[in-house]
């Protein structure tokens, strides 16, 4: 790829991302999420999880099907599957699980389920059949819709009319979203020796302090932020959110921008290539060390760290296996390669946001504060990746390919792994899949503005 391709890739990508944002900043409030139904669904968790009485659920489950549903209305809906399990039930079913169905606006209905647990199974013919396997995606429901008292609380009641429907684009997006990583993942698989690794023992300090930014310095940073705003008390996804992609590696985004902005490529590609590598650690690790003590959060670490195999270091081998054996072949792909880690990237967080485009409208948990936190965890990674390279005596030339590798991530890695997640660990509002994809968007502007400093900062000599 040409630095001037390179340059068009940028700016290019940089002007979509200040375009979004910017309509996402002006983007007119016409809905108020529910807030009554989101503290109903902590209530429930937290029942599940020990701290309440499980007649709660009992009652629920009983009172759905003695509703008079004669008096309910028909209503189609898109929204999300809501299953909460209770640690123990004593045996009694309507005391281990409770089903909800959640609006795109944040609406909670209790689904009144069948009595007989053999009208949820697989083939049964009823529209709960196989409902338990559908709580991961956004679905299309068509159900009875009605309100009622019980022991003086008002709740939202529902029950199917047809089996919910997954839509054909989520489900063509949740696809590509996890193609696309595993595509982006081999083809920088296609630039990376084994030499790049052995980088380590020629430019040690560059790589030793990139590593203990990225993993140390970036979470830090992350939690402070997140306790300053108010994010770990107010909206704790948005918190993990926070964590999630400053505990990511970076990705091909900052090998381009480290291209542009005349740092040490090779640097670059070996601090990514490390951070890939030791990911499948300290993603994992990181989350759980800073959330771990958040009472509405559980980790799912196995699925983190599966996640990461799979789609990351699997590929990543793939990719070097090719390089090692076919290095024509490898080659002739790593043009294309290269433009499909930039184009994926936009595509997949404009595809992720527009479709997510209704939790902008609750301005109260993403408004200013929200995109001014999220932009300075990028900005700042980059400013201080300078101060701390400085520090140390490392040159302008390896500085620049440092400061960029802090502050830029693999937001689509990031992405997949709160898509893949956020149900089984009660995301309401989807709070990680949007802090990771804003992210992915800022971070381009935070690049540009950061490369634009480096010429007045961190001059380079024509030999470098």
């Amino acid at each position: 790829m040409t630095k001037g391709r390179s340059g068009n890739h940028i700016w290019g990508v940089s002007v979509a991302a200040i375009a979004l944002v910017a309509g996402l900043f002006f983007y007119s409030p016409s809905m108020v999420m529910a807030e009554n139904d989101a503290a109903l669904y902590r209530q429930l968790s937290q029942v599940a999880a020990g701290n309440g009485d499980l007649a709660l659920f009992e009652t629920l489950n009983a009172g759905s099907r003695q509703m008079d549903w004669g008096t309910s209305v028909e209503k189609q809906f898109s929204g999300h599957l809501r299953i909460i399990r209770a640690q123990s039930g004593g045996g009694v079913p309507d005391r281990q699980v409770i089903y909800l169905l959640r609006e795109l606006t944040g609406k909670v209905h209790i689904l009144g389920v069948p009595e007989d647990p053999k009208m949820l199974m697989e083939g049964s013919g009823s529209p709960y059949a196989g409902l338990d396997g559908k709580y991961e995606n956004k679905l299309v429901f068509r159900a009875k819709m009605m309100s009622g008292n019980i022991d003086g609380t008002d709740y939202g009641f529902a029950r199917l009319i047809d089996p919910p429907v997954q839509p054909a684009l989520d489900r063509i997006f949740k696809i590509s979203i996890i193609l696309m990583l595993f595509f982006v993942m081999v083809g920088m698989g296609l630039t990376l020796t084994f030499k790049d690794f052995a980088l380590v023992f020629t430019k040690p300090r560059g790589i030793i302090l990139g590593e203990i930014l990225q993993f140390g310095f970036m979470p830090l940073m992350a939690m402070a932020i997140g306790h300053l705003l108010g994010f770990y008390q107010q909206y704790p996804f948005i918190f993990v959110g926070m964590i999630l992609i400053t505990a990511i590696p970076g990705g091909v985004t900052s090998n381009l921008m480290t291209y542009y902005a005349k740092g040490d490529l090779a640097l670059s590609i070996s601090l990514t290539s490390f951070s890939t590598v030791m990911s499948i650690v300290f993603t994992p690790l990181l989350l759980a060390l800073y959330c771990a003590s958040m009472p509405d959060v559980n980790i799912p670490v196995k699925t983190v760290i599966q996640t990461i195999m799979i789609l990351v270091l699997i590929p990543l081998v793939l990719g070097m296996s090719v390089r090692g054996n076919w290095p024509r072949v490898a080659a002739k792909f790593v043009p294309f390669f290269s433009a499909l880690g930039i184009i994926a990237l936009l595509a997949l967080i404009v595809a992720g946001v527009l479709s997510n485009i209704h939790v902008f409208k609750d301005t109260a948990r993403y408004g200013l504060k929200f995109y001014s936190s999220i932009f300075a965890l990028t900005f700042l990674g980059m400013m201080f990746g300078i101060v701390f390279s400085k520090m140390i005596g490392i040159n302008n030339f390896q500085t620049r390919a440092i400061s960029l590798e802090t502050g830029l991530r693999n937001s689509s890695l990031a992405m997949t792994i709160a898509l893949l997640v956020q149900d089984s660990m009660g995301d309401f509002y989807s709070s990680m899949f949007v802090t990771s994809g804003l992210f992915g968007l800022t971070m381009y502007v935070a690049g540009i503005i950061a490369i634009f400093l480096y010429k007045p900062l961190l001059p380079v000599g024509e030999g470098d």
